[in-house]
């Protein structure tokens, strides 16, 4: 199954992808949202329970909103695709590193991603990333997978020379952080190692590789995260980038206002926005 966050007439909603719709799941109860349902446990029954209704809207016309439009955590692994750190000039990492996104980094799909004016170095870092699905302390990595509730598709727009002196700022500036457009249920990616992911700008293609060339995969992020704190329903583990990022170019690829970014996931869909430049 696939659940979307959107704008419905009477304001936020979440629903059921079924064909080229979706079933308002706001409406029906008894939840406010995505993140609240897989919260309380009952996702997948409400999901099969919506299955034979006809679609409220065409998702042609929804106004999208990020994935998880609040999570509490949103962790994210840094240098973790084999062919990325090779095209950047890096050894190997022996330790997973880690950095925080803020929710006021999140643009949903078909929304417009922020080049800063304080910089020309916007760039394009596509990812998988997986959904927790139930309050998660030290899991180990043979459980880990066991508690995520689905996986989407993020970018973690990178502003390259704001990161070389601070990676927090440099991953944080506002509305760079596109999340979406749907989360696909984990039963249907029992192993996302499997998965393809391919980044276009302006409809060439930048980033084309598989999420096996994870060198920390998802069942170790998760098991690592959880011995830090206790991740929650609807937090956003973004798992890293695959090699064809901007910064590795000669010359660099920087976006600017007018390009056009899409990220597309095998087995969940394409996220895809404009880039504007700041006012």
């Amino acid at each position: 199954m696939q659940f979307v966050s959107y704008q419905g007439p009477a304001g936020a909603t979440w629903g059921l992808v079924v064909g080229d719709g979706v079933v308002d799941l706001r409406a029906r109860g008894p939840h406010a949202s995505l993140k609240a349902a897989i919260a309380a446990g009952d996702l997948m029954e409400i999901g099969a329970a919506a299955q034979g209704d006809a679609p409220d809207a065409a998702l042609a016309d929804i106004a999208y909103l990020p994935t998880i439009t609040d999570p509490t955590h949103m962790f994210c692994a840094g240098r973790n695709y084999k062919d990325h750190v090779e095209e950047m000039g890096h050894a190997m990492p022996e330790n997973l590193s880690l950095f925080l996104k803020a929710n006021s980094t999140l643009v949903p799909h078909g929304g417009r991603m922020v080049r800063p004016k304080v910089s020309g170095c916007l760039d394009f870092e596509g990812e998988l990333c997986a959904v927790i699905g139930r309050e998660t302390r030290h899991v180990s990595e043979a459980e880990a997978l066991e508690h995520v509730a689905g996986y989407t598709i993020m970018v973690d727009g990178s502003v390259r020379d704001i990161q070389k002196h601070s990676v927090t700022a440099g991953k944080n500036f506002h509305a760079t952080g596109p999340l979406g457009p749907v989360m696909t249920t984990a039963d249907e990616i029992p192993d996302p190692a499997a998965l393809q992911i391919r980044t276009t700008l302006n409809g060439d293609v930048v980033q084309d590789s598989s999420v096996s060339q994870l060198i920390f995969d998802i069942p170790y992020i998760i098991s690592y995260v959880s011995r830090i704190t206790t991740l929650q329903p609807g937090d956003v583990i973004a798992t890293g980038s695959p090699a064809g990022a901007g910064a590795g170019r000669t010359p660099p690829l920087w976006m600017k206002g007018g390009d056009k970014l899409a990220v597309e996931v095998s087995r969940i869909g394409t996220l895809a926005v404009d880039i504007i430049d700041e006012e």
